[in-house]
């Protein structure tokens, strides 16, 4: 006799297999795009946006059909070139802070928190002061050189391979300190070498001109290709010198190359716009959150998006002042600031 199965017998239906999770390299391919779609919206809005109301039509027209009218003037000579220099020069200042953090494993790290870009100002003030010199192609060696002299001396002040990321930080809070006041009295001093420097001192892009962009170009761009070709090393540095020679890191021409990199890319930035602090800082902090710990990620995502921050700061000083404006690097502290103390608040950071 057949007798029937009981429906718990019945063949079950095959599970269905749950959705493979996306590769993290695509997430962050997405984002990275994501990113520059985000910077050219921001760099449309830099040339299109100031002090002065100028129509989408004009903007155009002063782009591609120059004919020497005022509105043409401004778009074409003055917010041209001042967009392009933040681009480059925010590429540089988040560049700079991602190598600077990584290399001194300090999550505080910045060319403004650290002094890098206090030293590049007090050797560029001295260059215009004692020494008359005027042009870019002038003083941009001397801000080289303060940025490399005061770098060494704040890894120096901090104990060196001892060097926590709280030592670093004040080591280059009291270099900056002296500095600020040296450039000060500097100014004090030289009444004509103040008129000079009154909008650089505070960090600004409203001397930019299209041969200040093609002159600090060179110098950013070779900053630029030393601070990624070093990503891959720079990861293994960041976990202890111990564990970096296990991984077979070459740990002084990383460092060498690395310091390179930060002289250039915060020397070159110094020298046109003067010290603008905390973009080198707040950017990296943020791109950990999508690509984690990976410098050969978080490097293109600084690159990206510190230009991002910085033509917005300098597209909101411009316009919450109308018809006058604010300089960039007030705008950068303002918004760096509790950034900072948020970050030296968290407890995590605080037992560093």
């Amino acid at each position: 006799m057949l007798v029937d199965s009981p429906p718990e017998a019945a063949a079950a239906p095959a599970p269905v297999a749950p959705a493979a999770p996306r590769p993290r390299h695509l997430t962050r391919s997405a984002g990275l795009l994501a990113a520059v779609a985000v910077l050219a919206v921001i760099t449309v809005l830099g040339i299109a946006v100031g002090a002065k109301q100028v129509p989408l039509d004009q903007v155009w027209h002063g782009l591609f059909h120059y004919s020497g009218a005022d509105t043409d003037v401004v778009v074409r000579d003055v917010r041209l070139p001042r967009t392009l220099l933040g681009l480059i020069v925010g590429a540089a200042l988040g560049l700079a802070g991602t190598v600077m953090q990584a290399l001194t494993r300090n999550p505080l790290a910045d060319p403004g928190v650290l002094g890098v870009n206090a030293g590049a100002s007090a050797a560029v003030v001295s260059a215009i002061s004692f020494l008359g010199v005027t042009s870019l192609t002038g003083y941009v060696w001397f801000a080289f050189a303060g940025a490399a002299v005061v770098s060494v001396a704040v890894y120096v002040l901090g104990g060196t391979r001892n060097a926590t990321p709280v030592r670093l930080a004040l080591a280059g809070t009291a270099l900056t300190a002296v500095l600020v006041g040296y450039i000060n009295a500097v100014n004090l001093m030289d009444t004509a070498a103040l008129d000079k420097m009154r909008f650089w001192t505070v960090g600004s892009l409203a001397a930019a001109t299209m041969e200040t962009v093609t002159g600090i170009a060179p110098f950013l761009a070779v900053g630029a290709v030393l601070a990624l070709l070093i990503a891959r090393p720079l990861n293994a540095v960041a976990l202890g010198d111990d564990q970096a020679k296990a991984l077979g890191a070459r740990l002084t021409r990383t460092r060498v190359l690395s310091m390179a990199a930060v002289t250039l890319l915060c020397g070159g930035a110094t020298a046109v716009c003067g010290p603008i602090v905390y973009v080198g800082l707040m950017v990296p902090h943020a791109v950990r959150a999508v690509t984690g710990p990976d410098m050969r990620w978080i490097l293109p995502y600084s690159a990206v998006l510190s230009p991002v921050l910085l033509l917005g700061a300098d597209i909101l000083g411009r316009v919450v002042a109308r018809p006058g404006e604010l300089q960039v690097g007030i705008v950068t502290a303002v918004i760096g600031g509790p950034v900072f103390i948020y970050l030296v608040r968290r407890r995590r950071m605080s037992q560093l």
